[in-house]
């Protein structure tokens, strides 16, 4: 079915909550596991249609954030989603408590009950107002953002469209640029600060009800951290701290001399080539249909995959003045769809969508008709992969994208590939020092970021700015504020990904056949069994980012 024709309606509380009643009545009382199964295939009906009708009501409130008709749905959602996890809750816990759970957990896989056993503790019913205050926090700072009015060049911008001329070619036009976005910043700054100033207590606050000593543990239990804890993410930093910050200083150091100054400025961030970073050839419309063309040979699956995404309109990309920031996949069950929403802007980033976002997008597709749901609900850390690895699998269609500079394309996004780690990982340091310090001031958070990046981007010098200058940058950046602790997820991936670049370049058949099984396998394994079991070495293993960076030290 096409997007537009999709029909919404209002998840009606109420009858949610009959429904899931019967079927946790019906779950106590099954005789066996064949009949338990036979219920829990009708809670994945319940929550394919809850799921559904939700994204379908984000995705348009994404789409225009000033519809007034979704805004309402939005802020209904933000109410009810904390409600609904109280019965998806109570229900996890009957199949978890079940005499014939061994016969689940051997039919739905013991990484589903370990998910479950992490979902007890992270929710109880007496955090749903919080919960709800939660949402609507997030919902206030992705509107804030969305609906910025940059003034520059005679035109009015949001951050999105702006970025164009962030990256231009021409030094005057990038320091005007981010002049005017610092400038935008500095006046919503106060408000940003409040709003995460709210979140910090407001999570804090969660999590001392349910007994912790701070959010940090609570929102590793959010994120589904089901193999992995602090201390192999620390060990990782640690890691990434002594190869890849040393790695990425001489990539920028490389990209200071092509471009032609004698300091790198935060004016040149992102900018890899004097004449200007390669932009895609053609109209947004021609972009997809070199997408198409890439993905058709690229695989039959791939092939079946982008046609019918286009075949359903499961593509929103083009940039506008209220859309939200960003871009993201997500899934409607109903439709077996996954659907893709981003914000062409003439520069590179509108192809990294059709390879990043394609890469989820591809994964979801090849599990729309899994029996078992479970399977197809995977962590970001493996998520992350799938979407991260399909960019290097298409290096070999940037002609079509870029002519004559697909060869600059390809350096700088293994350049900006390997030059992102270190950020990542600064963005999670940070978290987890603002939530082991939630009594911090804005003052004193601006500070430690500011510490963080002489640690993980010693190239940067923002020239006194007054907004990124005093350690603003972070108010730019939307998952510290949407979902805390996910952004480590990233930089594992891309460790794994440049495993695959690695693979591709000694035998790209055998590289993809085994990306496809990694796709296939999805949620069935842990995190670590699952790499192994497909060729990638762990993240967190003693010496696999060493030789992640001598290799690409040598490129």
């Amino acid at each position: 079915m096409k997007f537009s024709e999709m029909p919404y309606q209002r998840v009606d509380l109420k009858e949610v909550e009959e429904r899931f009643a019967d079927i946790i009545e019906r779950q106590k009382q099954a005789k066996s596991g064949e009949e338990q199964f036979a219920i829990h295939q009708e809670y994945y009906r319940l929550m394919g249609e809850i799921e559904t009708y939700g994204t379908l009501a984000m995705i348009r409130h994404d789409i225009d954030t000033t519809d007034a008709f979704y805004e309402k749905e939005r802020e209904y959602y933000d109410e009810v989603i904390p409600v609904l996890e109280k019965y998806q809750v109570a229900y996890k816990k009957v199949l978890f408590e079940s005499p014939h759970r061994a016969y689940m957990e051997e039919k739905i896989g013991p990484v589903t009950f370990k998910s479950m056993e992490l979902s007890f503790k992270a929710f109880d019913e007496k955090l749903i107002p919080l919960m709800q205050e939660e949402n609507a926090l997030v919902t206030r700072y992705g509107k804030l953002i969305a609906t910025a009015k940059i003034p520059f060049e005679g035109g009015v911008y949001n951050i999105s469209l702006l970025r164009r001329f962030l990256t231009a070619s021409d030094r005057d036009t990038r320091r005007r640029a981010w002049k005017a976005l610092s400038d935008y910043f500095l006046s919503v700054t106060d408000e940003i600060d409040e709003i995460y100033d709210k979140m910090v207590k407001n999570r804090t606050r969660q999590a001392r009800m349910l007994g912790y000593d701070n959010y940090v543990e609570l929102g590793y239990y959010r994120m589904n951290r089901n193999s992995y804890g602090r201390e192999e993410v620390e060990n990782f930093r640690r890691q990434v701290k002594e190869y890849f910050v040393p790695f990425a200083t001489r990539i920028h150091e490389e990209r200071r001399k092509r471009i032609g100054v004698e300091k790198l400025s935060y004016i040149d961030n992102e900018v890899y080539f004097k004449e200007g970073n390669p932009d895609p050839i053609g109209t947004p419309e021609e972009i997809l249909a070199a997408g198409q063309k890439m993905y058709s040979e690229l695989s039959p699956e791939t092939k079946e995959f982008f046609d019918f995404m286009q075949e359903n309109e499961l593509f929103d990309v083009l940039g506008r003045k209220t859309k939200r920031q960003g871009g993201y996949m997500t899934y409607m069950p109903l439709y077996k769809a996954p659907f893709i929403f981003a914000n062409f802007n003439g520069t590179s980033s509108d192809v990294d969508v059709i390879t990043h976002e394609c890469g989820h997008a591809f994964q979801g597709y090849l599990m729309r008709d899994e029996e078992i749901r479970e399977f197809a609900d995977i962590t970001m850390e493996t998520a992350e992969i799938h979407s991260m690895s399909m960019e290097y699998f298409t290096y070999g269609w940037m002609g079509d994208f870029f002519g004559e500079r697909s060869g600059d394309y390809l350096k700088m996004h293994l350049e900006d590939s390997a030059a992102f780690v270190p950020y990542g990982c600064m963005v999670d340091e940070f978290q987890h020092i603002m939530y082991e310090n939630p009594e911090l001031t804005p003052k004193e958070r601006k500070e430690v970021w500011k510490k963080l990046e002489g640690k993980y981007r010693p190239h940067m010098d923002y020239e006194g700015d007054p907004f990124f200058g005093e350690g603003g940058w972070w108010q730019r950046q939307a998952h510290i504020f949407n979902h805390p602790f996910y952004y480590i997820d990233y930089c594992l991936a891309t460790v794994c990904a440049m495993q695959y670049k690695m693979k591709m370049d000694e035998n790209y058949e055998k590289a993809w056949e085994s990306y496809l099984k990694l796709c296939r396998l999805s949620a069935r394994k842990f995190y670590v069994p699952m790499l192994e079991e497909v060729g990638l070495k762990s993240p967190f293993a003693d010496g696999c980012i060493r030789e992640i960076v001598e290799h690409f030290s040598e490129k």
